[in-house]
């Protein structure tokens, strides 16, 4: 008897061109070219995932620094501070108070200081 695998092929390219929703002309219509297309994009969003944590990381530090240069302390001073004096919030909080609610980051800079 003979095996048709017609069903199998389209189901998997069922598969790989719902996966390339939001993309047009050939990356959609061609098979080949689609998983190209989708094997580059995995890489990228890997690749990203890692890259994002960097970015907020050193967007956080600019702002603390930006927020603590104002008020008469550089970054570095302000940070060694922080960990002298025992306090234990992350560069996302305070980041978060610098932009939002200056007056408990100026209390947080007063007692580094002393």
């Amino acid at each position: 008897m003979r095996v048709k695998r017609g069903v199998t092929s389209h189901a998997r390219h069922k598969k790989i061109k719902d996966q390339t929703k939001g993309m047009i002309k050939v990356r959609r219509s061609s098979i080949k070219k689609a998983r190209e297309a989708l094997l580059k994009a995995w890489s990228y969003q890997y690749r990203d995932r890692r890259n994002k944590k960097r970015d907020f990381r050193r967007l956080w530090i600019t702002r603390i620094g930006n927020a603590s240069k104002e008020l008469g302390l550089s970054y570095s001073k302000f940070s060694a501070g922080l960990k002298k004096n025992h306090i234990d919030l992350d560069r996302k909080i305070l980041a978060e108070f610098a932009a939002t609610q200056p007056s408990i980051f100026k209390s947080i800079l007063e007692e580094v200081k002393s």
